[in-house]
């Protein structure tokens, strides 16, 4: 197939499945028209089997619905459940200490804590998605506010229980990573320099600390200044992280203009990752690898979970439109075949989340408090737009 009719038929197929099938599945089955919010625990067929809703899916959904809305079609009935969705966030999802729970029950009654501010980053950059939808510039200002909140509880000691004991000096990727995406979506509608001191911060850590070329890896923790920590923990690579870090940062890039270091950063993420989380056996990408090629200690260290592949796609196709690299275009086909063979349920609808290595179904729920309408539909309207903007 030449080149530019592929990606034609891409972006045609990532419209058709995020308007045809993902959303519509999630619409009929999770949004909450009494209460507001989305349920995300169903079962393969769509069967509500958890009235639990996550938190942070409240601020995920959203902004998949806003996005959604900005890059793809204004549909009305899009904005309409981020902003129903939104509502239900500031009047159920916050404790009095600013920060937000991690579950709730159906019509908002707290019911879990954590020491994270993932709820936290969803909400903010779903506020921000709808700002720019609706061109308000309260949400901007909500979602900017959110942010400084974010880097407060993170910054302020006390504020945030510690994962370990003072014994463990240590820092995750996942949170420098996050903060990479939260301070680009809101920059979109609001200014302000503590967006581009977070930026800034990050890339540095993810250069200096986190990458570690004697592996050829970006590592999940490391110590205070980027230490080796030679540990289960400490030799943790989570493949997919790694990819989605890496198109983050191309997003980064691009909103400057171009900026080769930083791509040239972000390629070298892309191709560590893919190396490592690859499986040359079946395809797919794995879920994690030790550094030192020793056993991972999490049992589902060689399953084929859905998020993986759903980064994989972006970033292929992001390195693809930035460099023109056959390569690129080649994993694309590899990532995006091995998916859509495995992943989609032709007759339910949606895609299972959870396969073994093979390939096989390990459980068929479509959605729990961790896996819903997020990394699929984004996939699919972030691939759009570079399919389109690979063609134009």
């Amino acid at each position: 197939m030449p080149t530019d009719k592929y990606f034609e038929y891409w972006a045609e197929r990532y419209k058709d499945d995020l308007t045809n099938n993902i959303l519509p599945f999630w619409f009929k089955y999770g949004l909450d028209k009494e209460n507001g919010g989305i349920y995300t625990c169903v079962a393969r067929n769509g069967q509500l089997i958890d009235t639990t809703k996550s938190v942070w899916f409240q601020g995920r959904f959203a902004f998949v619905c806003a996005y959604a809305y900005n890059n793809v079609e204004k549909r009305q009935e899009w904005l309409d459940a981020a902003k129903s969705t939104i509502d239900f966030i500031e009047k159920h999802c916050f404790d009095t200490d600013g920060r937000m729970y991690f579950e709730v029950a159906a019509n908002g009654t707290p019911l879990r804590k954590r020491r994270y501010v993932f709820s936290e980053s969803f909400a903010a950059i779903a506020m921000a998605e709808y700002a720019l939808a609706t061109g308000s510039e309260e949400y901007a200002r909500k979602a900017l506010k959110l942010f400084k909140d974010m880097r407060r509880f993170i910054k302020t000691p006390g504020i945030l229980e510690p994962k370990y004991l003072p014994t463990v000096q240590a820092q995750g990727h996942s949170i420098t990573m996050i903060m990479v995406n939260v301070a680009t979506c809101i920059k979109k509608v609001i200014s302000d320099p503590e967006l581009d001191t977070q930026l800034e911060e990050s890339i540095f850590a993810l250069k200096n600390y986190f990458m570690h070329p004697e592996f050829k890896a970006l590592l999940e923790m490391v110590g205070p200044k980027g230490e080796f920590i030679d540990t289960i923990n400490g030799r943790t690579i989570n493949p997919g992280h790694c990819i989605e870090t890496a198109w983050f940062l191309f997003d980064v890039a691009a909103s400057r203009g171009g900026d080769k270091e930083l791509v040239d950063m972000a390629l070298t993420i892309l191709d560590w990752s893919w190396e490592w989380g690859w499986d040359k056996q079946y395809g797919g990408i794995i879920n994690f690898k030790d550094c030192r090629n020793l056993p991972p200690q999490d049992y589902s260290q060689d399953m084929k979970f859905w998020w993986p592949q759903t980064e994989a796609i972006i970033a292929c196709l992001y390195a693809y439109k930035i460099t023109g690299d056959e390569k690129y275009l080649k994993r694309h086909k590899m990532v995006s075949d091995w998916t859509y063979a495995h992943f989609p349920d032709n007759e339910f609808g949606e895609w299972y989340g959870y396969l073994h290595r093979d390939g096989t179904v390990a459980q068929p729920a479509k959605g729990n408090l961790f896996k819903g309408p997020f990394h699929i539909p984004r996939m699919m309207i972030k691939g759009f737009m570079l399919c389109n903007e690979i063609v134009k």
